[in-house]
């Protein structure tokens, strides 16, 4: 009785493992929005629960055949062997399951990078934009278009590092079939947006290099004519002192 007993608890062990094997590997899951792949991860992760949990009746099956085998060895000799198939299926079951809820998770972990890097550089886009506005409608003054130019500069000094990250996680995602819509819509709108705010921004730098060029030109040119103003008013002043008439000074100072 007691080994028509042990060969039932193994058999329900089988099936059970079968059921777990269609339940939780083999479903063809499309992972089209981040729920549906947040509900499946946590899913594999009650799957795994629920599989450890089975090993200490894996245990006390094993235990139990082979106290029969001690007293009973033809019956422990067939019951060992279907037991060695169970333990051999129930490994591998285990097995499979950890290595489907290791890759959600990284998926999972993949995609919540992606977001991060995204959040970052919208941030870097917006402070970027908010840049830009700053140069229209500047005072005309040296200081100030040289300021608005240092400013825009230190912000397009921003590394391409956290790009790069973007392009290739989306690119891993996509390619694996995952959220790909999605991300693909989120990394268009974001590509776009770069694209268009780093060329006004770049247009906007020569715009302003140019304008201060200009400015320092004019600026040289107004401190010259300065300093030749001064010099002429220092020697019309002697004339005027010295009581020179006009008509004695060279034709320049006339």
């Amino acid at each position: 009785e007691k080994a028509v007993n042990l060969k039932k608890d193994l058999a329900e062990m089988q099936e059970w493992m079968t059921q777990a094997e269609e339940e939780y590997l083999e479903k063809d899951f499309e992972y089209k929005s981040p729920e549906e792949l947040e509900n499946a991860v946590e899913e594999m992760k009650r799957a795994k629960e629920d599989v450890l949990q089975k090993e200490v009746r894996v245990k006390i099956l094993k235990d139990n055949i082979k106290m029969l085998a001690t007293k009973v060895p033809s019956s422990g000799h067939d019951l060992a062997t279907e037991l060695n198939v169970v333990l051999e299926n129930y490994q591998l079951l285990c097995n499979r399951i950890r290595g489907k809820c290791h890759t959600l998770e990284e998926v999972w972990s993949c995609w919540i990078e992606l977001l991060q890097y995204l959040d970052l550089e919208t941030a870097w886009l917006n402070n970027l934009e908010e840049r830009v506005q700053m140069t229209e409608n500047l005072p005309d003054k040296l200081d100030a278009v040289n300021d608005a130019l240092e400013s825009l500069e230190s912000v397009l000094r921003h590394p391409a590092d956290n790009r790069t990250q973007i392009r290739e996680l989306g690119q891993t995602l996509i390619d694996g079939g995952i959220l790909d819509d999605i991300i693909s819509e989120k990394l268009e709108a974001f590509n776009a947006r770069y694209e268009e705010l780093s060329h006004l921004a770049v247009s906007r730098q020569i715009a302003l290099e140019q304008q201060l060029q200009t400015m320092r030109e004019t600026d040289h040119m107004l401190h010259v004519l300065q300093e030749n103003l001064t010099d002429l008013d220092r020697q019309l002043t002697s004339y005027l002192t010295d009581r020179i008439d006009a008509f004695q000074m060279p034709q320049e100072a006339q």
